[in-house]
C-alpha cells in the first residue's frame, strides 16, 4: 500500500501542476478574445484562427484541468445527499462512483478519443474555415485530458482505499476551498520557497 500511496502523491503533484500551468490558459483566452473583438471592431479585420484559438483555449481549460479539479475534490456532487452520511460511508459511495461510473467512462472515452487523435495528427488536419488553424492539437487534448483524469481517479481510489484501511487522513481528498486571495497567498508563498 506505501507503493500505491506514493504513486497517488505523484499523480495528485502532477495533475496540480498542469493545472495550475492550465490556469494561465483563461488569462490567455480573454486577452485574444479582447484583442481580437477590439481590432474587429476598430480596423473591421479578423480571423477564424482568433476564434478558434479561443475554442482551444477552453477545451484545454476544461479537459486538462477537470483531474485538478477531481484532486481538489470540487466536482459537482450531490453533498445535501451524501452529506448526512457518515465519512466511511461517503467514502464507500465515492469508491462506488470511482470504480462504476468515473473510471470506465473515462477509459471508454479515452478508447475511442486516442484513434480520433491519432487519425487527425497522421492526417494532418486543418479546420475547414477559411483562415482556420490545424485541428489535431485540439483533438490531441480529448484523449491526454481523459488520460489526466483516468489517472486522478485512481489516485482518488488509492486515497479512499487508504482511508478504510487507516493509513490516509480525510484530510487529503477533503474539499480543498480556498479564497481566490488565498490561493493567491499560497502561490506567492511557494514561489518565495524556490
Amino acid at each position: 500500500m506505501t507503493f500505491l500511496l506514493s504513486l497517488s502523491k505523484l499523480i495528485d503533484a502532477i495533475n496540480e501542476k498542469i493545472g495550475q500551468l492550465v490556469s494561465w490558459a483563461l488569462l490567455a483566452a480573454v486577452l485574444i478574445c479582447t484583442g481580437n473583438a477590439l481590432i474587429r471592431y476598430a480596423f473591421n479585420i479578423s480571423s477564424n484562427g482568433w476564434l478558434e484559438i479561443q475554442w482551444y483555449l477552453f477545451s484545454a481549460i476544461f479537459l486538462l484541468g477537470s483531474s485538478a479539479t477531481l484532486r481538489r475534490n470540487e466536482h459537482v456532487r450531490i453533498d445535501v445527499v451524501a452529506g448526512r452520511f457518515s465519512k466511511r460511508t461517503q467514502v464507500w459511495i465515492d469508491i462506488f462512483g470511482f470504480l462504476f461510473f468515473l473510471l470506465p467512462m473515462a477509459g471508454l472515452v479515452l478508447y475511442f478519443a486516442a484513434p480520433y487523435a491519432m487519425e487527425s495528427m497522421r492526417n494532418q488536419e486543418v479546420s475547414s474555415n477559411a483562415g482556420g488553424l490545424i485541428v489535431w492539437p485540439a483533438k490531441l487534448l480529448i484523449p491526454v485530458g481523459f488520460l489526466l483524469l483516468t489517472l486522478q481517479g485512481v489516485s482518488e481510489l488509492i486515497k479512499r482505499i487508504g482511508y478504510l484501511k487507516g493509513l490516509v487522513p480525510a484530510s487529503a481528498f477533503e474539499k480543498h476551498a480556498a479564497t481566490p486571495e488565498e490561493e493567491i497567498e499560497a502561490i506567492k508563498n511557494a514561489n518565495n520557497l524556490k
